[in-house]
């Protein structure tokens, strides 16, 4: 099959016209006729877009109208992956050639509105309008003369260009011949009717051309993001701790071999394996914590490792204190003195008891 198609392209060099340039591409054009999206070379020879962008961009512009051209769907559709084709549409935006809006619909619902434009730069520039051109006025021809022969019938005057005359040309009446011919009178022809003017007429002024109002700059397609977490540090870095923490990263290579680190960057992570080792995490854990399940391809380890050992810190372990569980407290009413009948009974506060209050009510009333 390959050489088939290697034969195919070299008939196809031999059949071009002119002499070939000795380096560079060469093209070997085949005009379509169906199936085809025409680029223009502002997009695909511009110069601060990727070739993923313009590869994006082209894929958008042949989808018909209507179509799911989302992050999700892209990555669907094609074989890259989401956050590449989010770059890729980030790029675009930039540019203008994109735009991505979130409208509420009737029913509540929030949509992403896209909007695409192959030539953004065209937004920008005002409509000029095309210059009128007036009507040109066509002289009516006059009617043919009247012909002195009624056996000749003659052919009718051509109409005119553009409106046709409604101009009758004159015919004889023919007689029989016994009787005597008279002379033909020719048929007066009407006026013909002015031309249709399509433009308004020469004298008035062109109406101004209406500028076209510019498209706003188009706003950054994100927010800033937050700055990054800092390290985790120890309450103390004792030289004991620095020593196992730069063990540990320097051994993880030996286990994975993708997580090969420089001294500069063992260096910078040791103080965050110290703050883990500090709160009595097993060496075992954490190396397990930090190479588990790595991104494939893995191209910045160091990167990769800052982040877990950030994100993925544990809490310190809690006392025996903290982990015993309080006692239950129970409030007890204390005993009083009744200041009548000098009984005991339980009050929060001294005073009289139940039957003293009783009766000192019954005896005020």
């Amino acid at each position: 099959m390959d050489t088939q198609q290697n034969t195919a392209l070299l008939r196809a060099l031999t059949e071009l016209p002119g002499p070939l340039p000795t380096s560079g591409v060469i093209h070997v054009v085949i005009r379509h006729t169906d199936r085809f999206t025409v680029v223009g070379n502002d997009l695909a020879q511009h110069p601060g877009l990727s070739t993923t962008a313009v590869g994006f961009a082209v894929r958008i512009q042949s989808l018909p109208q209507g179509a799911e051209v989302g992050i999700k769907a892209l990555a669907a559709r094609f074989p890259e992956g989401e956050r590449l084709i989010a770059a890729a549409l980030r790029e675009l935006e930039a540019h203008g050639y994109l735009q991505r809006a979130r409208e509420r619909l009737p029913n509540g619902r929030i949509v992403t509105r896209t909007v695409y434009c192959n030539q953004p730069s065209a937004l920008l520039r005002p409509l000029n309008a095309a210059p009128h051109q007036p009507a040109t006025r066509q002289t009516p021809q006059p009617a043919p003369p009247p012909d002195r022969n009624p056996a000749r019938v003659p052919a009718p005057a051509p109409p005119p260009r553009l409106v046709p005359a409604l101009t009758l040309p004159a015919r004889p009446v023919p007689v029989p011949a016994t009787t005597p011919q008279p002379v033909p009178v020719p048929v007066p022809a009407p006026e013909p009717l002015p031309p249709l003017a399509t433009t308004p007429p020469r004298d008035d002024p062109a109406p101004p051309p209406r500028p076209r109002p510019t498209v706003p700059p188009v706003p950054p397609p994100t927010a800033p993001k937050p700055p990054p977490r800092p390290l985790p540090q120890p309450r103390e870095l004792t030289p004991e701790l620095h020593r196992a923490a730069t063990a540990l990263l320097a051994d993880l290579r030996r286990h994975t071999p993708e997580f090969t680190l420089s001294e500069d960057d063992i260096q910078q992570l040791a103080p965050a394996v110290a703050a883990w080792l500090e709160r009595e995490a097993h060496p075992d854990t954490i190396r397990h914590v930090l190479t588990d399940d790595p991104p494939r391809p893995l191209k910045q380890p160091a990167r990769l490792l800052k982040h877990r050992l950030t994100a993925l810190l544990p809490p310190p372990l809690p006392g025996v204190h903290d982990l015993a569980v309080p006692a239950r407290r129970v409030t007890v009413t204390p005993f009083q003195t009744c200041d009548g009948c000098e009984r005991a009974f339980r009050s929060p506060t001294p005073g009289r008891c139940r039957d003293c209050r009783t009766g000192h009510a019954q005896a005020a009333a």
